[in-house]
C-alpha cells in the first residue's frame, strides 16, 4: 500500500487532506464529490479523527483509489491484454509438434503463478496483534458513510473463507457493519457463495472460521470483486495478472490465509445459527438498504502492519468509485462469458445502470430468436443472472458507449421484440415485489429499422392529450424525435396507483403520437438530466408489475410504490449527503476546485434539493 501511494504521487493521482476530519461523515462525503469530478484524485486523509468519541487515529485513511481508468491501470495493468491472454487459453489446442510445444511453454509456464504460496513465519501483516481484552475494532478509522446508516461499516474488506474440508476456498467483497469491539455483521446475500458455504457448517453443526483482510496490494482488493464461478479461489487472479504467487501466511486465531502484506487482518468465527440485524445502509444502488437479520462475526484476534494504511470506499448514487472497479472485470470476464455465449462480441455496464439494472450487448446474429437465446444464457449465468433489463444489438451497431448507439436503439425498437418474464434479482433491489425476485426486460433490437412514422407534436399539445387519460400531469419532454420511437418523459403527482389508469382503454389516436412513455415522480426528477432519469428508471422499476405494452406503445412507471401500487414494503429512501457537512467542508475550503457547487449538486442529486 505504502508503495501504491508513491506511485499515485509519482503519476499526480493521489491528493493529500492534512485537514482533520471525522470519520463520521466529513471524509465519506468529500470522497463522495472528489470521485465525480472529471479530473478526481486518490484521497489519503493522514488526521482522521471521531468527534464524538474525541478520538485521533494515528492511520490515514485512503480512498478513491481505483477512481480513474488511469489509475485502474496503474493498478491492474492493461486490461485489454489480460483478457487477450485469458482469450488464448480458452482456446488452446493441442500442441501439433515439438516446435508448436515450444511456443506453448512460455504461456503455459504463467500457469505456475496460480497457485498461492503459503509461508510458514508471521506476514507483515502481523506486526501488531490485538487479542482479547486489548480487541477493539473501534481503533481502526471505520467510516460511517450516510446519515441514516446502521453504524460505521467496512466498505474494502477482503472476505477470505473455506468449505467445511478446505478444499474450496473463496474471496469476496462485502460491506461489514461495526456493531461492537468484537463484532461484525457480515452482510452475506441469499445467494452469495459466502452463504452456500456457510449452509455446510451449519449441518455440520461447527462455527466457520472468516478473517477479513484489508489493503495490501490493490490487486487483492479488486480479485475480491471478481465473479469468478464457485469453487475457483478468486486470488488466482492475482498470479495470473501479476506473473507472480500471491504470498499467503497463517491467521493467528483460525486455519485461513491470507496475503502477507495486507495491512489489517480480522480474525474470527461466525456460528451458522446467530444472526443479528444489519442495515439500514446507503448501498450502491443510490438508495438505503432494510434492516435484515445478517451473520455475526466474534473477532477473536486483529492484525496489522507496523504503519497500517485503513483502506475504504464509499457507495451511492453513480458515477462512483465502482465504475472503475467495474470497468476491468468486463473486460477482463467478456471471454469467460462468451464461453457459453459464442456469438457475443461486447457488452456494456453503464455505471448509471448501476451495473445489474442494465446492460447493452452486442452480438452476432446467425439464426432467428438468437438475441432471445442470448438473453436466457446471461440470465443463467453466474452474476448475470442478476440482471434486469438487456438490450440486444447486431454486429454492425455504433460503439456501445456511444451516443450514436441511442438513435440506433429506438430505430430498431418495437414491442413485439420485448420479452418479459421473472427470476432471481439482487436482493438489493427495492424495485422487486419479492425478495431476491422480480421481473426482468429483454430487447430485441438486432433486426433492421422498422417501418414506422409518428406525428410529432410538440410537448405542450402532447401534453394536453394526455391530460384526461393522466391526471395530475406536471410537466412533459419528449427526447429523440427523429428516431422511430422517440422517448416521452412525464412527470406526475402522482395520487392513485397508475396501474388503474393503465388498465384503461387510451384514446386510439394516441398511437399516432406517442411511442415510449415514462413517467416519474415530478418533485424529484429535472426531466433535461437523463444521466440521472436513467440512474432512477432502471432502479425503480419491476418489469412485470411496472410494464404495460399498449397497442404499439410500452408504458413505464418508474415512481416510487407504495401499498396501491401492491407494494408492501417500505419504499427506500436516497443516498443525500448531510446539508451540515457540505457546508462544513465548503467552509474549511475542500471544495473550492468545484468551480460551481449548486450546477454540481443538482447535476448528481447530491443533496434532497436535488432529488
Amino acid at each position: 500500500m505504502r508503495q501504491t501511494i508513491d506511485l499515485l504521487k509519482a503519476h499526480n493521482e493521489l491528493k493529500i487532506i492534512t485537514e482533520p476530519l471525522d470519520i463520521d461523515l466529513e471524509i465519506p462525503h468529500l470522497a463522495y464529490l472528489e470521485v465525480k469530478k472529471e479530473d478526481s484524485k486518490a484521497l489519503l486523509f493522514t488526521n482522521p479523527i471521531n468527534k464524538a468519541r474525541q478520538q485521533y487515529f494515528q492511520t490515514p485513511v485512503l480512498m478513491n483509489l481505483f477512481g480513474s481508468f488511469k489509475r485502474v491501470e496503474l493498478i491492474i495493468g492493461n486490461t485489454e491484454k489480460i483478457a487477450d491472454e485469458i482469450t488464448y487459453l480458452l482456446k488452446l489446442k493441442p500442441p501439433k509438434d515439438f516446435k508448436h510445444t515450444l511456443k506453448l511453454l512460455p504461456k503455459l509456464l504463467h500457469l505456475r503463478f496460480l497457485a498461492p504460496k503459503l509461508l510458514k513465519e508471521r506476514g507483515l501483516c502481523q506486526a501488531l496483534i490485538q487479542r482479547d481484552n486489548a480487541l477493539d475494532l473501534q481503533s481502526l478509522p471505520i467510516l460511517k458513510t450516510w446519515s441514516e446508516d446502521g453504524g460505521a461499516f467496512i466498505t474494502m474488506g477482503q472476505c477470505y473463507t473455506q468449505s467445511l474440508d478446505g478444499d474450496v476456498k473463496n474471496l469476496g467483497m462485502y460491506r461489514l457493519q461495526v456493531y461492537d469491539k468484537n463484532h461484525l455483521g457480515l452482510h452475506w446475500q441469499l445467494h452469495k457463495d459466502s452463504m452456500n458455504l456457510l449452509e455446510s457448517y451449519k449441518k455440520a453443526k461447527q462455527k466457520m472460521p472468516v478473517s477479513i483482510a484489508i489493503g495490501g496490494d490493490p490487486l487483492y482488493t479488486w480479485c475480491a470483486t471478481a465473479p469468478l464461478p464457485y469453487g475457483i479461489f478468486e486470488l488466482m487472479l492475482y498470479g495470473f495478472i501479476r506473473k507472480k504467487r500471491p504470498q499467503m501466511v497463517k491467521c493467528l486465531s483460525n486455519d485461513l490465509y491470507v496475503p502477507y502484506d495486507c495491512d489489517y487482518v480480522i480474525e474470527g468465527f461466525v456460528e451458522p445459527d446467530s444472526l443479528r440485524d444489519e442495515g439500514k445502509f446507503g448501498d450502491h444502488t443510490g438508495f438505503y438498504t432494510p434492516i435484515e437479520p445478517y451473520p455475526v462475526l466474534k473477532v477473536e484476534a486483529i492484525t496489522s502492519k507496523a504503519n497500517p494504511i485503513y483502506l475504504a470506499t464509499v457507495v451511492g448514487k453513480p458515477p462512483l468509485e465502482d465504475k472503475y472497479l467495474g470497468y476491468p472485470t468486463e473486460r477482463i470476464f467478456l471471454p469467460l462469458l462468451q464461453t457459453t455465449t459464442p456469438d457475443l462480441i461486447d457488452y456494456y455496464m453503464p455505471e448509471n445502470g448501476v451495473f445489474h439494472n442494465l446492460i447493452l450487448a452486442k452480438i452476432k446474429v446467425r439464426f432467428k430468436g438468437q438475441a432471445q437465446q442470448t438473453m436466457h444464457a446471461f440470465w443463467g449465468v453466474g452474476q448475470m443472472s442478476f440482471v434486469k433489463h438487456v438490450i440486444f444489438v447486431g454486429e454492425n451497431a455504433p460503439s456501445l458507449k456511444e451516443e450514436a448507439i441511442i438513435p440506433y436503439i429506438l430505430n430498431r425498437f418495437s414491442v413485439e421484440n420485448c420479452l418479459l418474464t421473472e427470476g432471481i434479482c439482487d436482493v438489493l433491489d427495492h424495485a422487486c415485489s419479492e425478495y431476491g425476485y422480480g421481473g426482468k426486460l429483454g430487447i430485441d433490437c438486432t433486426g433492421e429499422e422498422i417501418e414506422k412514422t409518428l406525428e410529432i407534436l410538440s410537448d405542450e399539445p402532447l401534453q394536453e392529450l394526455l391530460n384526461p387519460l393522466f391526471k395530475n400531469i406536471k410537466n412533459l419532454r419528449q427526447f429523440y424525435t427523429s428516431t422511430k420511437n422517440p422517448i416521452t418523459l412525464i412527470g406526475i403527482d402522482k395520487k392513485t396507483s397508475l396501474q388503474t389508469i393503465f388498465k384503461k382503454n387510451p384514446p386510439k389516436t394516441l398511437n399516432k403520437h406517442l411511442s415510449i412513455a415514462i413517467f416519474l415522480d415530478y418533485h424529484k426528477n429535472d426531466l433535461e438530466n437523463l444521466y440521472m432519469i436513467l440512474w432512477r428508471v432502471v432502479n425503480n422499476i419491476d418489469a412485470k408489475r411496472d410494464i404495460k405494452i399498449i397497442d404499439s406503445m410500452i408504458f413505464i412507471d418508474a415512481t416510487d410504490k407504495n401499498s396501491k401500487d401492491g407494494y408492501t414494503k417500505e419504499w427506500p429512501k436516497e443516498t443525500d449527503c448531510s446539508k451540515k457537512v457540505l457546508k462544513s467542508l465548503q467552509k474549511k475550503g475542500l471544495l473550492e476546485d468545484i468551480e460551481d457547487l449548486e450546477a454540481f449538486y443538482k447535476k448528481f442529486h447530491i443533496d434532497k434539493s436535488y432529488s
